[in-house]
């Protein structure tokens, strides 16, 4: 007996046939062949347990259990119920309908041991696998709605084994789930921190404003309680929903992942990731045996915050040099491969010094030049060449501090710059909508050509800069980048001198 299921590897989805054979000869066992891992070997005790709790008999006999292909590793508990179903189905305990087409179902859930279905990661991968055939899932209840985004396939949500046995054998129907538009599923998530409750640092609120529209990767320095966190805590408020493709390529990772609530559908707000600085370089970039999703990828078209970054090891920084200029994350392991994608918006922020108080107004700094550079060397120079914008946060005075619960005329609201950075995403959007990218940040150097028209003036400007400074051909082209998001906020298809002048302002290394 053949049960149609699924493995994932990495975001790519595989066909596995989970094959049944119960015989009549030879010693009463249950065995699983294919490669599979110690959790799909368990799969044993909570099929056996399931079928019996469910007021079925499980049959004292030889049972084989084949994942084909034989050759693909298996992992996870969600061959549970195809095996389930195969058991029943090769022991003839389940008949099915003559006109029941088995071949065009899959079968893909977590058991408990009393045969209820657990919430099963990867259903979002095996509703978009089963797209192009318009097949029919089974799946868990509480997961369902991830594959109910999807259209063109049937989705059965299964609560018990018992309600699916029932169902296949038509004394019971399960109703279909319903097509759930993404573009329905809006994002209701509100502000945790507005930029007018931030006292000062107009210059790092624009500066916040041009990475939320382009895309652009921005470092902040300066001392401690000057607000650098609270500007990376308000970013998320000004950041557009995604767009029903967006989300979905968020949610695909998150899927993967596990990390979807039961009955989530979709991830509709933008991902903003802020690991410890105690993170591994598995858990930043990914890995494992199985590999899984990093901070990385979990950041995907969202945001990537590294509070205190020197204090990050340097192995992993120094891993963060090819997810943010290839934008995708690939895993090498001895069974294989897999890649991840990993577009994400780079928020970085450091003090001046290990004490942190360099340069201070007011307080000592206690550090020794010894010191300082040491820490300052944490942050290698191909970093430092991957972000596009730096800015100072200054320590605010006194008299900003008391104006904080008075609104200025000149102070501007999160809702305000959410209404700017949404205008310049829907211009980029427009831009490359036959490139397959979202942002400004994202152009490759030949999309920098065609997209950005640059006036002779602002050119001569950029010129300059560049023989002055000794850009790298990179920071060259990111510096472009920027331009381009300065001008799309202005309303203009060409970089003005003004608007590149700004770029060069925030080009300021630490």
């Amino acid at each position: 007996m053949k049960i149609r299921s699924i493995a994932n590897v990495g975001l790519e989805t595989v066909p596995v046939d989970v094959e049944v054979d119960v015989a009549e000869k030879g010693f009463p066992g249950f065995t699983v062949v294919g490669l599979a891992s110690k959790a799909v070997e368990e799969a044993r005790e909570r099929v056996k347990t399931a079928i019996v709790n469910s007021g079925l008999d499980f049959p004292n006999k030889k049972i084989t259990v084949n994942l084909a292909p034989a050759d693909l590793p298996k992992d996870g508990a969600a061959y549970d119920l195809p095996i389930a179903i195969g058991v029943l189905l090769a022991s003839q305990q389940l008949l099915l309908p003559k006109d029941f087409n088995l071949e065009n179902c899959h079968f893909y859930g977590e058991l408990s041991l009393d045969g209820t279905l657990r919430p099963t990661r990867g259903i979002l991968l095996l509703g978009l696998f089963a797209q192009a055939k318009r097949g029919t899932l089974f799946v868990p209840e509480t997961s369902a709605n991830e594959a109910g985004v999807v259209e063109n396939i049937t989705v059965i949500p299964v609560k018990t084994l018992k309600q699916l046995i029932n169902h296949l054998l038509r004394t019971e129907e399960i109703p279909i789930l319903k097509y759930i538009p993404p573009e329905e599923i809006a994002d209701f998530h509100g502000i945790e921190i507005d930029l007018s409750e931030i006292a000062g640092q107009e210059q790092a609120k624009r500066a916040l404003i041009i990475a939320a529209a382009g895309g652009h990767n921005l470092l902040m320095w300066g001392p401690p309680g000057t607000g650098k966190t609270m500007l990376a805590k308000a970013l998320p408020g000004i950041l557009p929903p995604l767009s029903p493709p967006e989300a979905l390529e968020v949610t695909r990772v998150y899927s993967v992942s596990g990390m979807l609530s039961p009955g989530q559908a979709l991830v509709s707000k933008r991902p903003f990731r802020s690991p410890h600085h105690g993170v591994s370089a598995a858990g930043m970039i990914g890995g494992g045996s199985n590999p899984l999703p990093g901070e990385v990828s979990l950041a995907h078209l969202g945001v990537l915050f590294l509070d205190e970054m020197p204090e990050f090891p340097r192995q992993v920084l120094e891993g963060l040099r090819q997810p943010i200029e290839d934008q995708t994350v690939e895993i090498v392991r001895a069974a294989g491969h897999v890649k991840y994608p990993a577009s994400f918006t780079l928020i970085a922020a450091i003090n001046p010094c290990p004490c942190g108080y360099l340069n201070h107004p007011r307080r000592e700094c206690k550090c020794t030049d010894k010191q300082i550079a040491k820490y300052r060397h944490r942050i290698s120079g191909p970093i430092l060449d991957r972000i596009d914008l730096f800015v100072q946060v200054s320590v605010v005075e006194a008299e900003k501090l008391m104006l904080t619960t008075k609104r200025s005329a000149n102070k501007i609201t999160s809702k305000e710059a959410k209404n700017q950075v949404v205008m310049v995403r829907k211009t980029q959007e427009k831009r490359f909508k036959d490139r397959g990218i979202y942002t400004n940040s994202q152009m490759k150097n030949s999309d920098v050509k065609k997209y950005s028209q640059i006036t002779p003036d602002a050119e001569n400007i950029l010129k300059m800069a560049a023989e002055k400074f000794d850009f790298s051909a990179r920071s060259y082209y990111r510096l472009i980048k920027v331009a381009r998001t300065i001008a799309d906020l202005e309303n203009s298809t060409k970089i003005m001198p003004t608007h590149m002048a700004e770029a060069l302002q925030y080009r300021q290394m630490v």
